[in-house]
Formats: structure tokens, C-alpha cells, sequence
């Protein structure tokens, strides 16, 4: 399946640490279409993040976690995706400065375990909309190469469950 093929390669590449997977690290996130998400597993699962509630974004990291060891963190065997807007975005910004929760202070680790979990296939997915109406440019995204832009949040969370993937939603 060409699909299987394409992650396949994306994983083990970011696996080995290639030299795609490391150059595509360093550049800003890029812009997918609805069309251009595929479901590529027997399992795939969309976890949404709509909120900025730190305990329930780690509720959810943990979660995801889980949900990885059930399949003995086979990247082949799962695909996991956030779909973050609203607060949610909050977690993927490089600076909560000039942003409405540029008082907030949130753990340094947050950001390392999604990118931790990205190794096993995690895909996060942010809404385009959610950056315009808080007028931040997209470069505030964490560079990251599992890190993507969506036209909306909610239009991406409703085209992935049409394709099969289940929803998730903690708390």
C-alpha cells in the first residue's frame, strides 16, 4: 500500500534520525489540506484538545501513552493524532509571550513527551482558524516535524472520524 510505504519511511526515518527527518525539524510547520490527512492503520485514533487545562493535557499524554503500549508501541500497528485548537494550541507555541496566556507558565516537559511519543507515530495537527482569530503568526508553532497545520480544527475532527478514525476526548 503506497500509504504504508510513505509512513513507513516517515517513521524510520524519524527512527534513525535521517537527514529528511532532521531537516524537516528545523522548518516551520507545514500546511495540510483536510484531503491530504489519510488514515493509514487497521487503528487509528484522533484524540481532541480544545482546552488549555494543563493536568488534562497531561491526562491526555498519558492517555496516548497507553494507548501505544497496548500495541507494544508499534508505529505500524496505531496511528494517533491530536487535533489541537482553541486553548489547545497553547501546548504547541514556542512562548506563551504576547498571547492571552502569556501569564501562565507551563512545564517544559509537556512538549518533550508529545515529541517523545511523535517516535512512535504521534501527528499533531493545529488549527489554522484558532491562530488567526488570536491574530499569532504561525511561526509561534513548535518546529517540529510532527507538528502540522489544518484549515480548522473542528472541519479536521469531523473529516478524520469520516475516515475512521475514533474520537477521543479526555476529561
Amino acid at each position: 500500500m503506497a500509504g504504508e510505504m510513505s509512513r513507513r519511511a516517515i517513521v524510520a526515518g524519524v527512527a534513525l534520525g535521517g537527514v529528511a527527518a532532521a531537516g524537516r525539524a528545523a522548518a516551520a510547520p507545514v500546511h495540510l489540506g483536510l484531503d491530504e490527512i489519510k488514515k493509514e492503520g487497521e487503528v487509528a485514533a484522533l484524540y481532541h484538545c480544545d482546552y488549555g487545562d494543563v493536568a488534562r493535557f497531561e491526562q491526555t499524554l498519558n492517555n496516548i501513552a497507553n494507548h501505544y503500549s497496548a500495541y507494544n508501541g508499534d508505529p505500524f500497528a496505531l496511528q494517533i493524532a491530536i487535533v489541537a485548537h482553541g486553548g489547545g494550541i497553547k501546548f504547541f507555541l514556542d512562548s506563551l509571550e504576547g498571547t492571552q496566556w502569556k501569564d501562565e507558565k507551563l512545564p517544559a516537559e509537556l512538549f518533550e513527551r508529545a515529541n517523545s511519543l511523535s517516535k512512535n507515530g504521534l501527528k499533531v495537527y493545529l488549527c489554522e482558524i484558532t491562530f488567526k482569530r488570536n491574530k499569532l503568526d504561525p511561526s509561534r508553532a513548535r518546529q517540529a516535524d510532527f507538528v502540522s497545520f489544518v484549515p480548522s480544527g473542528v472541519a479536521t475532527v469531523a473529516a478524520l472520524q469520516t475516515k475512521g478514525f475514533v474520537y477521543v476526548k479526555v476529561g
